[in-house]
């Protein structure tokens, strides 16, 4: 009787630590206010207390389909990870103050820096070690270091982010950008998480989907994606997902956030096309959830549905998050791409690209 007991009291004390760490410590974010949660209620994408996707979408797998899944990644997969660290074009930060043409910067995964009509922007800059809650438990990003280090760059005009996922929205990362940001674009409820962090309100714009501004000339619209959101243990899908629309003086962009494919891509080519530049997910990905992560080949289609010009994989190149070799969505997005002839850049960590240029990064750095 006294080791039933003793039994309970054990599982209850785990209970009560796990609800205190989820409810107080920091990375996993904070509560929408009022006036946001109102917001939500008036969205087409709110529906239950929770956010849709357009389509529905199943993360649901069996129960032999989620041992299977757990087995392989338990078992490992001696491609998942370079052999050795991915060395990081240092970027000068002097090139930062130049005036020059509009340029993007991969940082690994989806992380970039896009300097357009005079401003810097970070494109969901999870610039962390990382993607957990607890840095010292995930996985380790691939690169040795940052093509530049945080407190090495110069003032940061505005952030923009897709969703609240860790390998896109990263505390530690926030905690060291947020005095030199003036602006934090994000999607409805992931201000929370900001103001949590020290982040002014009064510095954040929150958007639905296909609401739009024009900020310093440059408009900038919220678009949908087929994805998912979520920080801990019971808040899946309260806040929303998306993709954004950059059209400045020098160049039109297309941030694809993460996505399953659909057809919101011909929406948006419809309503925001041509694009100069689209950056496209591509890895993480697998037939069991590609309903929120497209194969290498759709991310290519979805290139060509919003009517762009280049393209850049990205999502790959940093963490590793799915059971595919590191090197798989390069291969199979650059195979696709010749196929249908589309523009594809591969560029390194930290090599800038200019947009509209009349050359681009096209090598198969990743087999070296």
């Amino acid at each position: 009787m006294l080791a039933v007991v003793i039994l309970i009291g054990a599982i209850a004390l785990i209970a009560v630590l796990t609800m205190l760490v989820l409810r107080f410590y920091p990375a996993f974010g904070g509560r929408p206010n009022e006036q946001t949660q109102a917001r939500m209620l008036r969205s087409a994408q709110y529906a239950k207390g929770k956010f849709e996707n357009q389509l529905p979408t199943s993360m649901s797998m069996s129960m032999r389909e989620y041992l299977s899944t757990a087995g392989e990644f338990i078992r490992g997969n001696p491609g998942g990870r370079p052999a050795k660290a991915l060395t990081s074009n240092a970027i000068d930060p002097r090139s930062l103050h130049a005036a020059q043409k509009a340029k993007v910067t991969w940082f690994g995964h989806s992380a970039m820096l896009l300097e357009l009509d005079g401003k810097r922007l970070l494109l969901d800059p999870m610039l962390g070690q990382a993607p957990s809650p607890f840095p010292w438990i995930g996985g380790k990003r691939f690169s040795d270091k940052l093509p530049i280090e945080i407190e090495a760059l110069p003032a940061i005009d505005a952030v923009i982010f897709s969703h609240d996922h860790y390998d896109h929205l990263d505390y530690s990362s926030i905690q060291r950008l947020k005095d030199k940001v003036g602006r934090f674009f994000v999607p409805l409820g992931v201000a929370a998480h900001l103001v949590r962090w020290g982040v002014s309100p009064d510095r954040i714009e929150e958007f639905d989907w296909w609401e739009e501004i024009v900020w310093e000339s440059i408009t900038l619209a919220c678009t949908p994606a087929r994805h998912f959101s979520g920080r801990g243990l019971a808040d899946r899908n309260n806040t929303l997902w998306c993709s954004w629309i950059i059209h400045g003086q020098e160049a039109r962009i297309f941030f694809s956030g993460d996505s399953g494919y659909g057809p919101h891509f011909k929406e948006i080519g419809n309503k925001y096309g041509p694009f100069d530049l689209t950056l496209m997910e591509c890895g993480q990905y697998d037939t069991r959830w590609a309903a929120i992560h497209m194969l290498p080949e759709e991310t290519v289609q979805a290139h060509l549905d919003v009517k762009g010009s280049l393209m850049i994989p990205i999502h790959w190149g940093g963490f590793k998050l799915a059971l595919h070799d590191w090197r798989d969505p390069a291969e199979r997005a650059v195979k696709a791409a010749h196929a249908s002839n589309v523009r594809i850049a591969t560029p390194r960590i930290g090599e800038p690209v200019t947009i509209g240029g009349a050359s681009y990064p096209t090598a198969a750095w990743w087999r070296e």
